[in-house]
């Protein structure tokens, strides 16, 4: 099931996916939840309501006819790991890590699958990366690896937009990773019964249609039950938080010369099976 946040001319309302078409949640079941974070905190009570409203094709609206919002419009917390693809260490002049390397996106990053990336007044070095979501729907602490399949809701398709000068100028990275609108993702949340296994997944960047970064998966480093097992020892996960699974081999910043992000520019980022996003970057007014 592919569930989404749109607007068609109102307020943000809760959809299912079906094809070039989006049916309505809220019409019909004004109470069934209030975000899609309530949503997802409450499956087990509603999922079978959903589904039967899924069922009512009659009831839907066209996919081209509204707006695609983020998906979790406010994410309560947004964890992204860093160096998680061979190529990516490589081209980036690391060493393998041998732990896990985490920092925080902050929720107002957080930005919906077609809106625009802002590229910040001064300075202006802003690159892409192509990321696999993890959205986590039970959650919880000191999750075991072999119970990390059953702490995730769902996938999404990701950019960690990154601003590379305030990102290195300092070893801490959340400031160069948080600049509003760069996190975008979407364009809907797969639930994870529709990605039996998230290892092995096509995965790939286009800026203004050239490929950039291609790779699929199963390429991780840390994989995705790794990352959940390790983040839970520090952390309670809650339903609706965001995992950014790692970036493979090919961002700008590793070219040469150097190719960042400019006022004009369109990323794309297409996962198999996950769908895609595509935002065009603006300067910030």
């Amino acid at each position: 099931m592919k569930l989404a946040t749109f607007e068609a001319g109102g307020a943000p309302e809760l959809g299912v996916v079906q094809g070039d078409h989006i049916v309505p949640l809220n019409r019909a079941a004004p109470s069934l939840a209030i975000d899609m974070i309530d949503l997802i905190a409450r499956w087990g009570r509603i999922e079978g309501e959903v589904r039967a409203i899924a069922g009512r094709a009659a009831d839907s609206l066209a996919l081209d006819g509204v707006r695609l919002l983020a998906p979790i419009r406010r994410p309560g917390k947004i964890m992204a790991i860093g160096l998680n693809y061979a190529d990516h260490i490589e081209e980036s002049g690391q060493p393998k890590p041998e732990h896990q390397i985490w920092f925080a996106k902050m929720s107002t990053a957080a930005s919906g699958p077609f809106d625009p990336i802002l590229i910040p007044k001064a300075p202006a070095y802003v690159d892409y990366e192509a990321e696999m979501v993890a959205v986590i729907g039970a959650g919880g602490r000191h999750i075991a690896r072999a119970d990390a399949a059953r702490a995730v809701f769902g996938y999404c398709v990701g950019d960690d937009a990154t601003e590379r000068a305030w990102q290195l100028r300092t070893p801490q990275w959340v400031l160069g990773k948080s600049f509003d609108s760069h996190a975008p993702f979407g364009p809907w949340i797969t639930t994870a019964d529709e990605v039996p296994d998230p290892h092995g997944l096509a995965i790939r960047a286009l800026v203004n249609g050239e490929p950039r970064q291609q790779s699929d998966t199963g390429k991780l480093v840390f994989d995705v039950w790794d990352q959940i097992e390790h983040l839970s020892r520090a952390m309670t996960l809650e339903p609706g938080d965001l995992i950014f699974t790692g970036t493979p081999g090919g961002v700008g910043a590793a070219m040469k010369p150097p190719q960042f992000l400019k006022a004009g520019d369109r990323v794309r980022i297409e996962i198999d099976g996950l769908g895609a996003i595509e935002n065009p970057c603006v300067d910030e007014v």
